[in-house]
């Protein structure tokens, strides 16, 4: 490419010059019970030609520039040719993942208000049952113009001109025009739109290709979609498995397992929760991934159990990077699993947080004094010591700029400098230890402000993960007397819950007496199966735990 891309779909386009015969997208057509597919492939060459013809397409029926487009498409070689087609002609996709819920998904085009809904025909029944969404759509766009099987109509159809496109592709002309809309996962609270410019997403493909050393023509199996869109800006061949995305915690392990041996997968995606069902799988049936080069997993952090069973398939010099970031920010800071599991479990069982790793080169990440306060500009004298538990605050180019919309959000999480530039507050505690290192400590609105303190998630969590037969625990808060104090939620493994509750009870005591983070906790409940976040199947929903705990009675020892 001869001068730097202002718009991200231009990537695909110089793929398309570059590779032309290069895989770009394999859709499973059948899957048979073990996990072999047959597979619908499309070239770089294909995937744009498709994506232009998309262009007329959609302009022909009356988008344009600037105008926002939900797209309700399930992960598939539309998913990929219409995401692009948008950016292309300079539209802003409004991306709503389905995995967080119809609930979210309604709140969500509430909140972005488009002009234009497209989807598939199972999406504009539900948003017809649902009366998504209460505002003016100009636009609706199907595959077919005939009328759904449940007699929903749409307005049009979507075109795609056999023969070369007659519109001229309307590229955005400035890197600083808006390119999309996302949404937070929703997992505390609800979903919030941020802002996308093509800045963020440029700055973003150059990210990821220099943390992990991504190169063209390596294969990319798609676990989570949104991440799957950065494959064909990076060359890589995405591979689709066939799984439900709005479950990664159930899926099955054989097609992801199978896919990855059969096709020399090199890279995957993987939320902790799938990383989990698969590390599993591999105890009771030792199996090798020997083509991978990485694995990359996000959306909370992964266990160094869970990291140090799956690493078991891997070569040895491959390693499993759990990058930090969020929505609003990524990637902030990676680490490897030889790290975690060799240097830093110690520490995380015993109450120190999760290291999330060294600071992305050209991002800066700070600790502030916790605060629940907006704060109007930023200044340095707001800057914790080391090894100070605060506020993490980041800057740098993949940090966005507003959520949209939305006012009052803005304000709360970001920071204007004296020079423009914009502090992300991310709404997660931690600190940065005489390293340079990042640590982990939870979400800032689950903290429990008790009569002893505040306590944080994940240095308690952390301590009662280490007991055999827990499968996870939850801090939250509880009332003695009229007094908040720390609790803990325990969810057991298959052979904990088996074992007699008096018994753990005061073996989990024990250990709370043993650490100074957890010394004051003596209030256990035991449940069967935690509420988690959709999208991801692993953020816990401690607001969720804390309200079920009061309608019931607390273990003590």
């Amino acid at each position: 490419m001869s001068q730097e891309p202002v718009n991200i779909a231009a990537y695909l386009s110089l793929r398309a010059t570059e590779n032309p015969d290069l895989l770009a997208v394999s859709t499973p057509i059948s899957t048979d019970k073990n996990g072999k597919s047959t597979y619908n492939d499309a070239s770089y060459r294909e995937l744009d030609t498709l994506c232009d013809r998309y262009v007329s397409g959609l302009a022909d029926i009356g988008i344009k520039p600037g105008m926002r487009c939900a797209l309700m498409v399930k992960p598939s070689l539309e998913f990929f040719t219409l995401t692009f087609a948008l950016l292309k002609m300079g539209a802003v996709l409004v991306c709503i993942d389905p995995g967080m819920g119809l609930k979210n998904m309604k709140a969500c085009l509430e909140q972005s208000k488009p002009h234009a809904f497209i989807g598939i025909a199972q999406a504009h029944i539900a948003r017809c049952l649902f009366s998504w969404p209460r505002c003016k759509i100009n636009v609706w766009v199907t595959r077919s113009q005939r009328k759904t099987r449940f007699g929903i109509p749409t307005q049009h159809a979507l075109i795609e001109p056999n023969d070369k496109p007659d519109n001229p592709l309307i590229e955005s002309n400035s890197i600083d025009h808006d390119a999309a809309i996302l949404f937070t996962s929703g997992s505390t609270g609800t979903p919030k739109g941020v802002c996308y410019q093509h800045r963020q997403f440029l700055a973003q493909v150059k990210y990821l290709q220099k943390l992990f050393g991504i190169e063209v023509g390596e294969r990319d199996l798609c676990t989570f979609p949104l991440f799957a869109l950065f494959a064909p800006a990076l060359g890589m061949s995405s591979i689709i498995p066939d799984m439900d995305f709005t479950k990664p915690g159930s899926v099955n392990p054989l097609h992801v397992i199978t896919p990855i041996q059969s096709l020399n997968i090199t890279n995957m995606f993987g939320s902790p929760a799938l990383l989990k069902q698969v590390a599993r799988y591999q105890e009771n049936h030792p199996t090798k991934l020997p083509s991978l080069n990485r694995v990359i997993s996000a959306g909370a952090p992964a266990r160094p159990d869970v990291l140090k069973s799956f690493s078991k398939m891997l070569n040895d010099d491959v390693q499993i990077y759990t990058p930090y970031g969020a929505t609003e920010a990524l990637p902030v800071s990676n680490v490897g699993s030889k790290l975690i599991i060799s240097e830093y479990a110690d520490k995380t069982n015993n109450g120190a947080g999760v290291c999330v790793g060294q600071i992305s080169d050209g991002m800066k990440a700070f600790i502030i004094p916790i605060s629940d306060e907006p704060i109007s500009t930023w200044s340095r004298t707001l800057i914790c010591k080391s090894n100070t538990i605060g506020e993490i605050v980041v800057s740098g180019p993949v940090v966005t700029k507003a959520y949209f919309r939305n006012g009052d959000a803005t304000f709360s999480a970001k920071i204007p400098d004296h020079n423009g530039n914009i502090m992300h507050r991310m709404g997660d505690l931690g600190y940065i230890d005489d390293q340079g290192l990042l640590w982990f400590c939870g979400r800032k609105t689950q903290r429990v402000i008790s009569k002893f303190g505040e306590h944080y998630t994940i240095p308690c969590e952390g301590i009662f993960n280490t007991h055999p037969h827990v499968e996870r625990s939850a801090l939250i808060p509880h009332s003695e007397n009229g007094d908040i104090v720390p609790a803990i939620c325990i969810e057991l493994t298959n052979d904990g819950r088996h074992q007699a509750t008096e018994q753990l009870i005061s073996e989990l005591s024990d250990l709370a007496k043993a650490h100074h983070v957890t010394k004051e906790i003596k209030y256990f409940y035991i449940h069967q199966d935690f509420p988690v976040d959709i999208r991801h199947n692993a953020k816990i929903n401690r607001e969720a735990l804390f309200q079920w705990s009061k309608t019931k009675k607390a273990h003590t020892s």
